[in-house]
């Protein structure tokens, strides 16, 4: 980390250390806040932080945020001339489990990813898909168990079928979360009276829930207002570069995610379901930045402070600079923030330095354990 930088990390530790644990106490022992003029993050970050070296390390973490498309689930989805993009390489296990090593990880957590078909299939085809795919992360599991464990997978729009496939999969060796996308084409499936016994099974069960948005035009956050040309379209682009075209998923994922977050909250559902614990994947999005907010604007009618419903998630790290991760990690604790990385070990963008970021964040060694790996272990008792 350059020398201004460095400072400004360690005037915001300090800012902390006034503002957050607050009080009268914290500032008698420290001298008075120096000024931030001229030494913002803006003023002297450098392009790309998340691609800076990280601390050379054997492979020692997990990460909660990993996507892939095993061979059932691809010819799947052809089959029903809905093919998906990811090659096969993608589900080869001893190409991931290599890469993955080779990045610091040690264990990943399957997924399958963004192009998820609940909005489109019947539930018919959806319980066939969901079936070979949590089949598929069972068998990888069992092959390498110290590196693969998996999220289970179930057709959403189809309650009564998602609670089946939870009920055949649960409690099978390496299945340690339930993974649901944020909505369905903008239908909050999850607040539906029908899905509530897949909420109630899973609390049963103490199964977390992974949150992860799905791609495609029917789930774009505002429509098409993210993918025009003030958002950075270049018309007549190709179907691969315009796969999360303009600001779809970069901002609209934000955007979305925080709204199925507080979702949550002002729902009721976190407090109709005290043992769930949730993963926010995409750092929670434009969360825990607008909680403030929520608190202010949200109507006075949650039986909480606001702040105190996001102990009940998991964020995970995947949010590009180290000072924005240093702030979620600040809000929520360090007992609540987990490695993700986006990966699919397949060509396109990669997070090639997975650790860097919590490097550069400068944290205590011991809360950099249990984001590296602690919280995860605890969580998913490993």
């Amino acid at each position: 980390m350059e020398p201004t930088r460095r400072n400004f990390m360690k005037a915001g530790a300090l800012a902390s250390a006034g503002g957050l644990l607050g009080g009268t106490e914290a500032s008698a022992q420290t001298k008075a806040p120096a000024s931030l003029l001229g030494k913002s993050f803006a003023e002297h970050a450098t392009p790309k932080l998340w691609t800076k070296p990280q601390r050379p390390t054997a492979p020692v973490s997990i990460d909660v945020h990993c996507h892939w498309a095993p061979a059932a689930y691809l010819k799947a989805k052809a089959d029903l001339g809905q093919p998906d993009f990811l090659p096969p390489i993608n589900y080869d296990l001893d190409h991931r489990k290599s890469s993955q090593e080779k990045l610091g990880i040690q264990m990943s957590l399957l997924t399958l990813g963004g192009f998820r078909p609940w909005v489109w299939v019947t539930p018919e085809q959806g319980a066939a898909i969901a079936r070979v795919s949590n089949d598929a992360a069972m068998a990888a599991h069992k092959a390498y168990p110290g590196s693969f464990i998996a999220g289970i997978e179930v057709n959403c729009a189809d309650p009564v079928g998602s609670l089946a496939e939870l009920n055949r999969v649960a409690g099978q060796p390496g299945m340690v979360c339930l993974h649901l996308p944020t909505s369905l084409a903008g239908r909050d499936f999850m607040f539906e009276p029908a899905f509530q016994p897949v909420f109630a099974r899973a609390q049963e069960l103490r199964l977390p829930i992974l949150l992860h948005p799905l791609d495609g035009e029917a789930n774009w956050f505002g429509g098409k207002r993210l993918a025009d040309a003030a958002s950075g379209v270049v018309p007549g682009g190709n179907e691969a570069a315009n796969r999360f075209p303009g600001l779809t998923n970069s901002l609209g994922n934000s955007l979305e995610m925080a709204v199925c977050v507080a979702k949550l909250i002002s729902s009721g559902t976190l407090d109709r379901y005290p043992d769930l614990d949730f993963i926010a994947t995409t750092g929670g999005g434009a969360l825990p930045y607008v909680g403030g907010r929520l608190e202010n604007r949200g109507g006075g009618k949650y039986p909480k402070a606001v702040y105190e419903y996001l102990r009940r998630f998991y964020f995970d790290t995947l949010t590009y600079w180290p000072e924005t991760l240093r702030f979620m990690t600040e809000m929520v604790g360090p007992d609540r923030v987990v490695l993700g990385t986006d990966n699919m070990y397949s060509p396109g963008v990669m997070i090639d330095q997975p650790h860097s970021l919590i490097d550069q964040a400068n944290f205590a060694e011991s809360d950099r354990d249990l984001i590296l790996r602690g919280n995860l272990r605890r969580l998913f008792k490993l």
